[in-house]
């Protein structure tokens, strides 16, 4: 069971005004985004869907890149789930390196469905991360169990996780976006040819 290794706690707690702020921005958000698109999605637009005052969008999200942020990592949640305790290859109850590369398929085709919202939440103001903490950990615990000798796993799950978060994006060209089925399976398909080629021995 994966459950203790992943960094997926509960939340502190919040004021019950700011919690259901919270719920309120949210789901405003992922309407307005369903309805209008990623760009229209600004701190001011989302102000007046909800009904809420600026100050208070700016105290939840910080920038528009928040919004986002927030919003992926609101769709996460079923995604965690099947990671945590879903059916092996991507759930629990495999070898190791078949859930890395059952991990990587399923999440290249999570980041190319919700492509707009991981690419909205990139920050040109802030460093680039280089992947999500919950990946970078998963992947670690995966690479451990592989048992891979003298190798540095804590900067090679840095590495294969930045081949599968948001900055990837950054490096497809939008008219590829436009093409989700067949670009999410060209990238499952070359993590699956780049795990094996660096583990499967």
């Amino acid at each position: 069971m994966d459950r203790h290794l992943l960094p997926w706690g509960t939340p502190p707690a919040e004021r019950a005004d700011a919690a259901r702020n919270r719920v309120l921005l949210l789901a405003t958000a992922h309407e307005m985004l369903a309805e209008l698109g990623a760009d229209a999605l600004t701190m001011d637009a989302l102000a007046e869907r909800s009904g809420l005052g600026k100050g208070t969008v700016f105290r939840r999200f910080g920038t528009r890149a928040g919004i986002f942020q927030a919003l992926l990592d609101d769709t996460e949640h079923a995604f965690q789930e099947q990671v945590l305790s879903g059916p092996p290859p991507l759930g629990p109850g495999a070898p190791p390196l078949e859930r890395l590369v059952a991990y990587g398929r399923a999440r290249a085709r999570f980041l190319l469905d919700n492509h707009a919202i991981a690419r909205s939440s990139l920050d040109s103001r802030q460093p680039v991360a280089a992947g999500s903490r919950t990946s970078q950990v998963h992947i670690r615990m995966l690479l451990a169990q592989l048992a891979l000798r003298d190798a540095d796993t804590d900067m090679l799950a840095v590495q294969l996780t930045a081949a599968l978060e948001g900055p990837l994006l950054l490096y497809l060209p939008a008219d590829d976006l436009q093409h989700v089925d067949r670009q999410a399976n060209r990238l499952a398909d070359a993590w699956q040819d780049l795990v094996h080629r660096l583990f499967d021995h």
